[in-house]
């Protein structure tokens, strides 16, 4: 594994990857930072897949909506995560979606699966942040609820994208 940092606007980032994939993308700070990785036996150093990421995050902070095609994704996460997150990957830029959007999504597609508890769960634990838009999802109300990173990150992040790099 390798680590490499981002510096955002929102903060440090660290990127983690192996020579293949990204495994992890954590704002400092954030909540389940490392996702259960031993970041210490991570060695620092950049990938070409890093400096892929690095080159995604410069785009995306300059109001772009960049493609994720080429940046290979390995989240080490249960099955039905893996679900939740490949439905989060749908939410187009610059709109939202609720947490029973996600579970209906994921029981058109799946059938019976999960709760909408479980679905908060995984979103919560996304491994990772931005990339796979977490930060997307709002409430029934459209007001914004919890986020790893913090509330005032995910209110900055979604400003910048219907902002659509006008500045």
């Amino acid at each position: 594994m390798y680590k490499t940092y981002y510096i955002s606007p929102i903060g440090r980032i660290l990127i983690l990857t192996d020579t293949t994939a990204l495994l992890g993308l954590w704002l400092e700070g954030q909540k389940y930072y490392g996702a259960g990785y031993d970041l210490e036996q991570a060695q620092e150093g950049e990938t070409a897949v890093s400096r892929r990421v690095s080159t995604w995050l410069d785009a995306y902070f300059k109001g772009e909506n960049p493609a994720i095609d080429e940046i290979p994704l390995a989240p080490q996460v249960t099955e039905f995560r893996s679900k939740v997150l490949t439905v989060l990957q749908k939410i187009p830029y610059g709109q939202t979606a609720t947490y029973s959007d996600i579970l209906r999504e994921l029981q058109a597609e799946y059938g019976k699966i999960g709760s909408a508890r479980a679905v908060g769960g995984a979103i919560g634990h996304n491994p990772i942040s931005l990339l796979i838009p977490c930060h997307r999802i709002v409430g029934s109300d459209g007001k914004l609820t919890g986020y790893a990173g913090g509330l005032d990150k995910k209110a900055f992040l979604l400003k910048l994208e219907t902002r659509q790099g006008l500045q």
